[in-house]
């Protein structure tokens, strides 16, 4: 898997040191400008964060097992859990396309990607539009553009709102009067669930608040199956193991309450679960590579 650490070394050789100022790394960019530098093809991997791209022009895409051919005004949204790739880019391309992990809707808004259509691991995520709704999605493209050069103090949270209304549109033009299954096998059901009541722990608003479900086991439980079935379903449906879900969200959390509280350090550790401080530094650590002082200081 790519993290968004190794495409920005593999674009830049760099990492944008504005970037760590954000929760979610969000970052949008221009594919003509992508072009000039001659890079190198993106391998056929998965990657740890969301992309939506805003594509004019002819190019064969492979999504997980799909080869995908588009031709003209092309809406895709990439999800984490399936490899994709593509093939080089005619020198007539344009567009656009913005790259975000999860975490970046996690902060002010309840939104599940997964749940969304747009993002659903199982349908082809590539959609044509019109040319009237190609200029209706660039000109929400062109104002991420212009709040993320500015310093407003709330630029991010207009982002989301305008990359909020980028796929909600996307629906709208899209998947008009259709009905997509929330559920899907019951892997997927178990998935679906487990990750409902993952989320539904969220967010930590006051010092009181605890956390009722941090291990595997107490999903299983609440779910009335053996912690091993439900490893196997979340495994096979996501590529993650269901810790490592659990692990991911409570750091998400531990950053936002970092950046924006003035809780203790043993305050967050206490509230997320852990025994002491010195197991959440660990913990921290391990997940982001920093320490949680390092990380609020930045």
């Amino acid at each position: 898997m790519e993290t968004i650490e190794e495409f920005y070394h593999h674009k830049f050789n760099t990492y944008p040191e504005n970037i760590y100022e954000t929760i979610g790394q969000f970052n949008a960019f221009r594919i003509e400008e992508r072009m000039k530098n001659n890079e190198e093809l993106p391998p056929h991997i998965r990657r740890n964060f969301f992309k939506i791209m805003l594509f004019s022009g002819e190019n064969i895409f492979k999504y997980g097992h799909q080869t995908i051919k588009v031709s003209g005004n092309t809406l895709l949204f990439f999800h984490p859990d399936i490899p994709y790739s593509y093939l080089p880019l005619s020198s007539d391309t344009k567009g656009y396309f913005c790259i975000f992990r999860n975490e970046f809707f996690q902060s002010t808004h309840k939104l599940q990607l997964d749940q969304l259509p747009l993002f659903n691991t199982s349908l082809p995520p590539v959609f044509t539009l019109s040319n009237i709704q190609y200029e209706e999605a660039k000109y929400i493209f062109i104002k991420i553009f212009k709040e993320a050069q500015g310093d407003y103090i709330y630029k991010y949270d207009l982002i989301r709102n305008y990359v909020s209304e980028l796929y909600y549109l996307a629906m709208k033009w899209t998947l008009p009067g259709n009905t997509i299954s929330q559920f899907g096998n019951a892997g997927k059901r178990i998935t679906t669930i487990f990750s409902e009541l993952l989320e539904q722990q969220f967010p930590i608003q006051y010092k009181t608040d605890t956390l009722a479900l941090r291990h595997p086991k107490n999903y299983a439980e609440k779910l009335s199956v053996h912690v091993n079935y439900l490893n196997r379903c979340i495994k096979k449906t996501t590529g993650k193991t269901t810790g490592e879900h659990i692990f991911e969200r409570i750091a998400t959390e531990a950053k936002i309450l970092l950046r924006d509280t003035d809780w203790t350090i043993s305050e967050i550790s206490e509230v997320l679960g852990f025994d002491d401080p010195a197991h959440f530094n660990k913990f921290f650590k391990k997940q982001t590579g920093t320490n949680p002082t390092s990380f609020r200081l930045v």
